[in-house]
């Protein structure tokens, strides 16, 4: 995960505390409710740069640390063939 992305989601964990942020924490359990997924969302795409599809908007996505990093590094990739 690289570490802007790290940083920027550590500040939407409340729960945290000083446990480490893995690809495999839950963001549920550490803290990230409803509300919070989307002000993350927002900061999110004006860090990155990026629109995250509507398809990447699920529970799944949000699960983990890795599942919402893949979901922003997917949409930071420019499409094969695009001009």
């Amino acid at each position: 995960m690289d570490p802007r992305f790290t940083a920027l989601l550590t500040r939407f964990l409340p729960a945290r505390g000083d446990r480490e942020l893995t690809p495999e924490s839950s963001l549920r359990d550490l803290g990230l409710d409803s509300m919070q997924s989307i002000e993350l969302l927002f900061a999110i795409e004006d860090e990155f740069r990026v629109s995250l599809a509507d398809d990447d908007l699920t529970d799944t996505t949000f699960a983990t640390a890795g599942n919402l990093w893949r979901a922003v590094s997917a949409a930071a990739r420019p499409e094969v063939g695009a001009v």
